[in-house]
């Protein structure tokens, strides 16, 4: 290409993240640089390592190296072994089911022995029980999951000891102040799982050409990988320019000195990457040239990994230590000098409306797998399904938990764009991707954005399905709840924490348990499913502070309010208020040692606290039994091999928490009215009581009529109808009052607890 081409972009999420759906960090870098003309090519190496490894040729490669190698195998393996051939015969078939591909194989999986089963299926749930009889398809994806789950734990005791279905080596990067263990690693000669991974890199480069390829590091467990990939373009790309950003080195190597880190990676960027991309893509287009010419033999970089590299007779004719680098923006590399240098000119951050859409082209979305790991239909939202992902903000509105990284860019601030944009963005991904599934992957997505956002969807009828992540905050009222769901919400999660209203003080969660009780409430009674995320060892959190939270779970899970949850041990990072002041919430910060790679994760002792790992077995077992609708009445000693004190909860707190009476509408005049349903027909009777109007509604599931005295009928009507036409019409509640026929025999607060009134409230009227 010609001086004055653009670089070649390619953008990686290493292995592994999730099998059902892209990871969305190359997809908005995509976006935004495809936006400013520059061209990008991404790749999810993660799903093509899996779908490369469970298939036949790749399951052959494994019976075969296990078979070379000698491994001492449990009976389990031994067994799973001696049917390799059943399991090569029947892995795409599955994985083409679980593709939705093949969706007749569901009765041979369910009912035919077709697959082979392993230890993974010693405990197989009642399926009929959890399925029904027509749920054959979610059946059998279940059956199916497990079969590759088997064959994921004869990977990890033999060939792949790193391997996981949502991480890869992820020890090697956990809470490692030091690069030693990661290098020995990577020195180490490639493993099966690490040779099928090159050999997808090796096509993936003879087919882009990149000049930079940027790798997304969400997680620990996919440092690993971007390392070994990193490093094999290197090998055979000794110009080519690596980049990592993502959540791992956001939050861990904040504070890097480790030179030989840069021996795989020239350019490490914190916080969101469209700025640095762009102020590093600037100083490469002033020093980059490029000769018109072609690699001489596109087949020599399919080399192994063990051999020589293969240099191409054209390379950049600069490296990076020629960049003119004073401009670039919150960036690590490595100077003349041998030694880390950060960079961050002040540039101006791009404002989250100027993000753009996310770009999901190149990915390959028909190949991902719908898996179903756990029979709670709240919980497989994480593993089933294609969800594009967007944010409706970027940080946290609240920013106040103490255990959470709120000093960080990320979370600490805080922009919103316009419902407008976003439905704008919403029906883009639609039309590219085919899809009307969204995961709003937002820190806590902001009740009042998400009011606007319902709002316009429903204005021009984008219909999608949707989740996401909120506060249970008391501004999330059961109205506000019914408008969500309308719009197409079906399910949210959120930090309840520690179910203790003293922790959560401590906590400046900004909610009580009362509180979090009757807002999961109202989502529930909308028809929106409700994931609590859960944590235990809180700092001078006490023995019985953690049985009185597993008491209000209990309780809340038994009123039918929660449906899902995942219970999380207190961790203190380095970059959380009690990280940075653990005095204050009385626990001693013990180590480790700052080292020159990553910071974060920091070991404390709790002197006034109790042993808080004693606890972690017995909750999960707790919590895993309720969102099965199992063993709700055993008492909560029941899941612990020790003795625990017994709980001091009232036993009816949740339920007299949702007791509360709600607030009057008459209370509430500045709120908006929304009418949910279509405009009424309207017609006058005559009786014994008087003259009476009826409104006539035609809904969806069904048709019902509303009486009224005459004199409010055609009020009524022009109301109804103009909420129903025009979604713009913010008429209050004072609004109505105003209009409010003044011939009317009954006064306006007497209307409003009228049953006409209640029967409206119940079908659909709104008051936000």
């Amino acid at each position: 290409m010609s001086s004055s081409a653009q670089p070649r972009i390619l953008l990686v999420t290493p292995p592994l993240t999730q099998l059902n759906t892209p990871y969305p960090a190359t997809a908005y870098l995509k976006g935004f640089l495809g936006g400013r003309g520059y061209q990008v090519t991404q790749a999810d190496l993660g799903l093509e390592l899996v779908l490369k490894l469970f298939s036949k040729e790749g399951l052959g490669r494994v019976f075969a190296a296990i078979e070379r190698g000698h491994f001492a195998l449990s009976d389990n393996a031994r067994r799973m072994v001696r049917l390799k051939n059943s399991y090569q015969s029947t892995v795409e078939p599955v994985i083409r089911f679980l593709q939705n591909k093949d969706n007749t194989l569901a009765p041979r999986i369910c009912h035919s022995r077709f697959l082979p089963e392993a230890s993974r299926f010693d405990n197989v749930a009642d399926l009929e029980t959890a399925f029904g009889t027509m749920g054959l398809t979610d059946q059998a994806r279940h059956l199916a999951t497990l079969y590759l789950e088997d064959l994921g734990d004869l990977i990890k005791e033999t060939v792949g000891p790193q391997f996981g279905f949502s991480r890869y080596a992820e020890k090697l990067a956990m809470s490692a102040t030091t690069f030693d263990a990661l290098h020995e690693a990577l020195q180490a000669p490639p493993n099966l799982l690490d040779q099928m991974l090159l050999e997808l890199l090796d096509t993936l480069l003879v087919r882009t050409q990149p000049d930079i390829v940027g790798f997304t590091v969400p997680f620990p467990g996919n440092l690993y990988g971007a390392l070994r990939l990193a490093a094999r373009v290197k090998q055979l790309h000794p110009g080519t320019f690596t980049m990592m950003g993502g959540g791992y080195p956001n939050t861990e190597l904040r504070s890097i000195r480790e030179p030989r880190f840069f021996d795989y990676i020239d350019f490490l960027t914190l916080d969101d990457g469209e700025g640095p991309w762009l102020r590093l893509l600037e100083a490469l287009g002033s020093e980059l040239s490029v000769a018109d010419c072609q690699l001489s033999d596109n087949q020599s970089l399919l080399a192994t990994a063990s051999q020589q590299p293969t240099t191409p007779n054209c390379n950049l004719t600069t490296d990076n230590q020629q960049l003119t680098t004073r401009n670039l923006q919150r960036t690590f590399l490595r100077n003349a000098a041998g030694e880390v240098q950060y960079v961050n000119y002040p540039h101006p951050d791009i404002p989250h409306p100027e993000v753009g859409a996310p770009d999901y082209s190149d990915l390959s979305l028909a190949e991902y797998l719908s898996v179903i790991e756990v029979l709670n239909p709240m919980h497989r939202l994480w593993s089933d399904g294609r969800w594009n992902k967007l944010t409706i903000a970027h940080g946290c509105y609240w920013k106040r938990c103490s255990f959470c990284d709120v000093t960080l860019d990320y979370i600490a601030r805080y922009e919103t764009a316009p419902a407008t944009l976003l439905v704008d963005r919403i029906e883009q991904i639609i039309a590219q991707t085919g899809q009307t599934g969204f995961h709003f992957v937002d820190e806590a997505a902001p009740p009042l954005a998400l009011r606007d956002l319902a709002v316009e969807l429903l204005k021009r009828r984008v219909s999608i399905t949707w989740w996401g992540n909120i506060r249970f905050e008391k501004t999330f009222t059961p109205d506000l709840c019914r408008l969500l769901a309308a719009s197409g919400c079906i399910a949210v999660s959120g930090g309840l924490e520690v179910a203790s209203d003293r922790l959560l003080a401590l906590m400046e969660k900004g909610v009580t348990i009362a509180q979090v009780a009757r807002v999961t409430d109202g989502f529930t009674q909308a028809g929106i499913m409700v994931h609590a995320y859960l944590m235990y060892g809180f700092p001078t959190q006490t023995a019985q502070e953690t049985i009185d939270s597993l008491e209000v779970v209990r309780q809340l899970f038994q009123a039918g309010i929660v449906q899902s949850g995942y219970w999380h041990r207190f961790s203190m990072t380095a970059h959380s208020p009690v990280g940075k002041n653990p005095a204050k919430y009385q626990v001693a910060a013990v180590g480790p040692e700052p080292g020159p790679f990553a910071w974060n994760d920091l070991w404390h002792d709790d002197p006034t606290g109790t042993d808080h790992e004693q606890f972690g077995a017995g909750l999960t077992k707790a919590l895993y039994n309720y969102l099965h609708g199992v063993a709700l009445q055993e008492p909560l000693g029941f899941w612990f091999d020790f003795r625990v004190p017994k709980t001091t909860v009232p036993r009816h707190l949740i339920a007299q928490a949702l007791q509360e009476p709600a607030r009057p509408d008459a209370s509430r005049p500045n709120n908006r009215l929304f009418w949910l349903g279509n405009a009424p027909e309207l017609r006058q009777e005559s009786g014994k009581k008087g003259n009476r109007a009826v409104l006539t509604f035609y809904e969806q599931a069904e048709d019902f009529e509303v009486s009224v005295p005459a004199v409010l009928g055609p009020w009524l009507q022009e109301l109804l109808t103009r909420l129903s036409a025009d979604y713009d019409a913010k008429v209050l509640l004072k609004d109505a009052a105003a209009s409010y026929p003044a011939a009317a025999n009954q006064p306006w607060e007497q209307f409003l607890q009228s049953q006409a009134w209640q029967q409206l409230r119940e079908k659909g009227l709104l008051v936000l």
